[in-house]
């Protein structure tokens, strides 16, 4: 597998279309290898760990890893977003809130203008 796209693209996820909770097929996607390699590699490190210690390092990287996106980035803003949101939904909810209040004020910021009784559409429209 070859990797395409920006440089910052490339991040640790965990891949949505994985076996058991997709931690080795993300692992084989950043390191950029085979994931039946990342695999062979798990389950020998199971054999020669022990069942318990492996489990567990499994379980938490399936929970720390954050989801694949379901749609890929096209802006690094986009990536941006998408970390904060996995990482904080509250704090990805008030960003949309700033955002939008900002977007509301500039509407009614232009409606003002437009609506004003001194407002000359016919000057306006002949520019």
């Amino acid at each position: 597998m070859t990797f395409k796209g920006p440089t910052w693209q490339r991040a640790l996820y965990r891949s949505r279309s994985g076996m058991i909770f997709g931690v080795c097929k993300g692992l084989a996607n950043y390191l950029d290898t085979n994931v039946t390699i990342v695999r062979l590699g798990a389950l020998l490190c199971l054999f020669f760990t022990g069942f318990v210690p492996m489990i567990v390092i499994y379980t938490v990287a399936a929970i720390l890893m954050k989801p694949e996106p379901v749609v890929p980035f096209e802006t690094e803003a986009d990536r941006e977003f998408y970390d904060s949101y996995t990482s904080s939904r509250t704090m990805a909810i008030h960003r949309l809130k700033r955002t939008y209040e900002n977007l509301d004020r500039r509407i009614q910021r232009i409606e003002s203008i437009v609506t004003a009784r001194d407002f000359s559409w016919d000057s306006r429209l002949k520019e």
